[in-house]
């Protein structure tokens, strides 16, 4: 217990807190069960040292733990959490908690038994608690924790700190919002930087490796964190990374599930399944015909990668500008809980109500002709007009 003490205190106190995401203060902290989720690099360990350091300080009544300690092959994750409670615990942060077998039950037996003691855990987006355990899902209340968005991108890199703008204002109100704006800095100046290496945190330690560690990033997750899922088989880990490969030099991609299985040699059923496992683990971003039903075993209609950033770090000499567009648009509404789903007409239905076309500058109208509350989300435009919104401005969503 020391050690483990000492470990958490050191992580603590070099944590800095200058920067902290905004999920931060969105959390309800007085819930006795958190769960926090998220992909790999999005900066949940970080989250979780800084509520420590900012509440808590290196008092003992909190601490924090990660199931990838060696601790933790030879000791239960129940028996660890009485005997911090027995020495006057109050609230235990419990890191990379997939990593750790049985994860689900243990954190329900404390729970129910332990009543004055309170859990915060994180875990990979790949996790279904509902799945792992229904009684613990039903216990914890569960956050996502996303790459950033182009509003927190110029914050971290110290452009401008701007609050975020829903997306009704956006569209009500778009022509105010830029002129006020661009008063201040000018959005298309940072904007091509944000879709190179802006999306994870990580980029503010060396913008010279981030497409390398994004790489390797992209490797654990499909080497590492897949493994976590039942059922799932190891020896495909290299045949789903050629997998990614191939969607990011096509992307967005209509997929050809037969093509697919050919090129991957894994068979068309476990190709769907692969797919879904690929988006819970944030990887990639599925379309599915507006009207459809969802489901696991079905065939996406279109495929992009989950941010901009992947492209850059999978496949640089791939990097096409309307994919690039495409893929930063439904990544920042889907990040911030819109429906999407693939229109008749346009490129992305929202909301089941609202039709966009997205495009550069000078695309054409007519595209959306006749369409109700339809609009295009423009690239290369500081400030729109009508229904022309600067594409940058729907970073400013979350």
């Amino acid at each position: 217990m020391e050690n483990i003490q000492i470990k958490s205190n050191l992580v603590v106190q070099q944590q800095s807190t200058d920067i902290v995401r905004p999920l931060i203060k969105k959390i309800d902290w007085n819930d006795r069960l958190i769960g926090i989720l998220g992909a790999r690099g999005t900066g949940k360990t970080t989250l979780m040292l800084q509520r420590i350091k900012l509440e808590y300080g290196l008092s003992s009544n909190a601490l924090y733990i990660t199931m990838d300690d060696i601790y933790f092959t030879v000791h239960s994750l129940i028996d660890f959490a009485v005997e911090f409670r027995q020495n006057g615990g109050k609230i235990l942060f419990i890191d990379e908690v997939h990593k750790y077998p049985d994860w689900a039950k243990e954190i329900k037996n404390i729970y129910d038994f332990y009543k004055d003691l309170k859990i915060v855990f994180t875990g990979s987006s790949i996790i279904d608690i509902s799945r792992q355990n229904a009684d613990l899902s039903r216990r914890a209340v569960q956050y996502e924790l996303t790459g950033l968005s182009y509003r927190e991108f110029l914050n971290f890199r110290g452009v401008i700190n701007l609050g975020a703008i829903s997306l009704a204002d956006i569209l009500n109100n778009h022509v105010e919002i830029a002129n006020s704006i661009i008063g201040n800095f000018k959005p298309l100046q940072y904007f091509n930087d944000y879709l190179k290496h802006g999306y994870y945190p990580f980029f503010i330690e060396n913008i010279n490796t981030y497409h390398l560690r994004l790489e390797k990033v992209v490797r654990l997750i499909i080497e590492e964190d897949l493994q976590f899922i039942a059922g799932f088989n190891p020896h495909h880990s290299r045949k789903i990374y050629q997998l990614m490969y191939i969607l990011s030099t096509n992307v967005p991609f209509k997929p050809n599930i037969t093509n697919l299985s050919e090129k991957t040699g894994i068979n068309r059923n476990m190709i769907i399944e692969y797919l879904h496992y690929l988006d819970n683990a944030r990887l990639i971003n599925s379309l599915t015909a507006a009207g459809k039903s969802i489901s696991t075993l079905q065939k996406p209609d279109k495929i992009f990668l989950e941010n901009t950033n992947l492209l850059f770090a999978i496949s640089p000499n791939n990097t096409d500008k309307g994919a690039l567009r495409e893929a930063f648009f439904m990544n920042q509404l889907k990040n911030v809980g819109h429906s999407i789903n693939l229109p008749l007409r346009g490129d992305f239905f929202v909301d089941d109500q609202l039709t966009f076309e997205i495009g550069g500058k000078g695309k054409s109208k007519k595209q959306l002709n006749g369409i109700e509350n339809s609009f295009f989300a423009m690239d290369d435009m500081e400030a729109g007009i009508d229904n022309k919104i600067p594409l940058w401005m729907f970073g400013l969503l979350y």
